[in-house]
């Protein structure tokens, strides 16, 4: 995107701020103030507060070295020295008479050096699957199974959504999903380009979403056995796939062998016994009946991050939860609700994982912007290096749907340079992305329906379905934000059925079983071109992102390395959109539709509503001005 307004300060541009972005401890970096020569200033300041040094602070001059194209320069150089942290700078501009520009305030990320992520998470497809609902092998006998479960006859049926006679949504109805019927389908998810299985947990438990670990030791027998799963990462490592397991480490279940709330383990648990060894683990108020639990939901007791035996089980010895199951055949870990664990418990999970296997992955678990996230009154330093390799990216989901929703695409320009901006690379690099989890309402729902279905009765919203327009403006759009979550840096994440045309809003409905021999075709195989789409171009799977354009219903951008060069543009509106390029180039089709006129000054795309194309670029004649773009 060129940029014809010159400010006085961008920290984007690395004629103002050198180098861009994060930057390792140990980093001097450069300040450059450019303000118009006929503004008469005559010198700078810049304030650094240092917030992991007890928010020490510090005040550089910033004089005057020099014009430029009519602009006066004001510099100053900030050593990082060995300080991780955020460090929260200010501008300002002074005159000779006294006057005074402030220029904002910025932020600063500077992480440990030295950090590697090992590539594979980043670079391919993953596939979310809860496991309860994604492909069953056989109808399960729920008898004598932990936490007195029903098992559904009917795969087609709603998931239960109605309290029971106590008024409490008890999750305990279950399909029988299983890790034989996942072995079914890995050549199905092989031809789909998957290349990291990520499931939700599988560790036995009372409630079929499995949040409530009952027992880190054993997979839940509706799944299978330990052997199953050893099996599955077998078979799927055959076919170059990695798996991805859920971490549930902040809490367990009330119906669990370390709590043991009814009684149901032979073990004595802790709302048992003062003596058991699992007492320590949970924070009681008033034992045994007043504990802290997540978010106040009772049956998932919150646990004691600090307690010395429940680390140790954790992650603290060589045959922890985290490094047996990836002894097991795991490739990494996801971690449930990560910036509620502190900072050195997620450093001991990373470390853990790291001993077991060099290039095992952890990903957190974080909504916001995971730079600034702040938990429990402390800000968490989980993508700072040694602790997450990377964050789910719901702020990319959010921008995403803000854009196809008509938010405009310089907002989303503005949200995700500030995710790139803030982030170290290593973390920006290996996030996962997703359009729709478990834990939002699937994303053919929310683009079909827009804001038509708010504020309606959960009976009303438990059986509603896209009308036929709806269902075609949603998956129109859909396929226009899936190319766009495919060609954007970070693991395209796709929730399984979405590819398949799946309808539900929020949990359980968003949770029904995947619809096999109903699927959507039409979808099914542009998802397969999409995954062969990144799988086959290295610009997609590490190269930089520049951005072309980003302005009302209009996005657009290039990844570029390794010799090639891929447009990815879209058009949010329900208009035919023209995209003019600033730059001569030849234009490949790769997958979706736009027409291109090709004109001496460069092509114009002719991009039709609710859609999105990419294009392999050729004959690239230097599309910027030095300077006028960012890098990394």
């Amino acid at each position: 995107m060129i940029c014809l307004y010159q400010p006085t300060y961008d920290s984007r541009d690395i004629r103002y701020k050198k180098p861009y972005g994060a930057v390792p401890s140990g980093t001097v970096v450069e300040f450059n103030l450019r303000p118009p020569r006929s503004d008469g200033f005559s010198r700078g300041w810049l304030t650094a507060r240092f917030e992991s040094w007890d928010n020490r602070e510090i005040r550089l001059p910033m004089p005057w070295v020099g014009t430029e194209l009519g602009r006066d320069q004001f510099r100053a150089t900030l050593d990082t020295k060995d300080y991780v942290g955020l460090v929260w700078y200010s501008l300002t501009l002074e005159g000779i008479d006294g006057r005074k520009r402030d220029l904002g305030h910025h932020q600063l990320t500077v992480y440990q050096p030295g950090e590697t992520v090992a590539p594979w998470f980043g670079e391919g497809m993953t596939y979310q699957i809860f496991p309860d609902r994604f492909c069953r092998s056989r109808i399960p006998d729920p008898a004598g199974m932990v936490g007195r479960r029903s098992v559904h006859q009917n795969w087609e049926d709603l998931p239960e959504y109605r309290p029971d006679p106590r008024g409490e949504i008890r999750n305990r109805d279950f399909f029988g999903g299983d890790f034989k019927g996942v072995l079914e389908k890995l050549d199905y998810l092989k031809e789909l380009g998957v290349e990291t299985l990520y499931f939700n947990p599988i560790f036995e438990a009372a409630e079929n979403h499995r949040y409530g670990t009952a027992d880190y030791d054993h997979i839940d027998p509706m799944l299978g056995t330990n052997e199953d799963f050893a099996r599955l990462c077998r078979e799927a490592h055959k076919r170059g796939m990695r798996v991805m397991l859920d971490g549930v480490f902040n809490h367990t279940g009330y119906v669990s062998r370390y709590f043991n709330g009814d009684g149901f383990y032979p073990e004595v648990g802790a709302s048992q016994s003062w003596d058991s060894p699992y007492r320590p683990w949970f924070n009681f108020i008033e034992w045994p009946k007043k504990y802290e639990s997540w978010w106040g939901i009772y049956s998932l007791p919150a646990v004691n991050e600090g307690c010395p035996s429940y680390r140790d089980f954790i992650f603290g010895s060589e045959d922890s939860v985290v490094r047996r199951w990836l002894r097991a055949g795991a490739d990494g870990w996801r971690l449930d609700v990560a910036d509620e664990l502190p900072d050195d418990f997620v450093h001991g999970i990373h470390e853990a994982a790291r001993a077991e296997k060099s290039d095992a992955v952890v990903i957190g678990e974080v909504w916001e912007d995971g730079s600034t996230k702040i938990a429990y009154g402390v800000r968490r330093k989980h993508i700072l290096g040694g602790h997450c390799d990377g964050l789910m990216n719901y702020p990319l989901r959010n921008a995403i749907l803000s854009f196809f929703q008509g938010g405009g695409g310089e907002h989303f320009v503005e949200a995700m340079e500030t995710i790139r901006e803030n982030y170290p690379p290593f973390a920006f690099y290996s996030a996962m992305n997703s359009l729709g989890t478990h834990d939002t309402p699937r994303i053919l729902t929310l683009l079909g329906a827009g804001g038509e279905c708010r504020d309606q009765s959960r009976d009303w919203r438990a059986h509603f379905r896209l009308s036929p327009k709806q269902r075609r403006r949603g998956k129109d759009l859909l396929r226009a934000a899936s190319l766009l979550l495919f060609c954007f840096p970070g693991s395209p994440t796709v929730y399984y059925g979405d590819e398949a045309g799946m309808e539900g809003f929020e949990d359980p409905f968003n949770r029904q079983t995947y619809p096999w021999g109903k699927e959507d075709r039409e979808l099914v195989d542009w998802f397969k071109a999409l995954g062969a789409l990144r799988k086959n171009h290295p610009s997609l799977r590490r190269g930089s992102i520049r951005y072309v354009e980003g302005q009302g219903p209009v996005l657009a951008f290039l990844r570029e390395g390794e010799g090639e060069t891929i447009l990815c543009a879209c058009n949010a509106g329900e208009e035919q959109e023209r995209l003019a390029l600033p730059f001569p180039a030849g234009l490949t089709p790769l997958l979706g539709r736009a027409h291109v006129d090709q004109g001496e000054e460069g092509p114009t795309l002719l991009l039709p509503p609710q859609s999105g194309v990419a294009f392999l670029v050729t004959q690239l004649e230097n599309p910027w001005a030095p300077g006028d773009a960012t890098t990394d």
